[in-house]
């Protein structure tokens, strides 16, 4: 038979076991969170170097062009179909159709932010390009619309190819730019 003092002191080794293992437990969860946070501060933008930052803006420039180019494909593909069905365009395109101008005007706005970088970074010549490329889709705009008959495929066409000409040569610069960063 057991005695009620052995049985005690199992149940004080017991209770101590499971105390240090709760401790240990929440010394480690500290200690995770806490070199968790180590790692975050080092990979923060803000305690980036000077070369790494810029990087890290012409990549934002880059995504923010990217998303206006993939509206006004969009777009173009819609408006330049609406020009070829005129009248016989039916209701559902036509909505859609104004839900992705929404769109592009929305991602249009953040070309004026990828601008003011560009300028913050120096980079006057890529400004210069980007704001080109804005103001050809804002005369293709203009120029091509629901209802207009006597505007050619041809004629949106060479609206159209001026504009990825335009895309293309500010990426070459952005392109260069970049891998001039990253070799430094």
């Amino acid at each position: 038979m057991l005695s009620c003092e052995y049985v005690m002191s199992i149940d004080y080794w017991l209770f101590l076991d499971t105390i240090t293992k709760v401790c240990l437990g929440i010394g480690l969860t500290f200690a995770c969170f806490w070199f968790n946070k180590l790692w975050r501060d080092h990979q923060s933008p803000n305690k980036l170097k000077p070369e790494q930052k810029k990087l890290h803006l012409l990549e934002e420039i880059s995504s923010e062009v990217g998303r206006v180019n993939h509206s006004f494909a969009k777009y173009s593909a819609l408006v330049i179909e609406s020009t070829r069905f005129g009248k016989r365009w039916p209701p559902a395109r036509k909505a859609e159709l104004e839900r992705i101008n929404e769109e592009l005007v929305y991602e249009f706005d953040k070309l004026a932010a990828a601008e003011a970088k560009l300028l913050m970074l120096g980079e006057k010549t890529m400004e210069k390009t980007l704001r080109l490329y804005a103001a050809k889709i804002a005369f293709f705009r203009k120029q091509v619309y629901i209802g207009r008959e006597d505007i050619t495929e041809q004629e949106i066409a060479d609206i159209k190819s001026t504009i990825m000409q335009l895309r293309e040569q500010f990426y070459d610069l952005l392109s260069r730019r970049y891998d001039r960063l990253l070799a430094a």
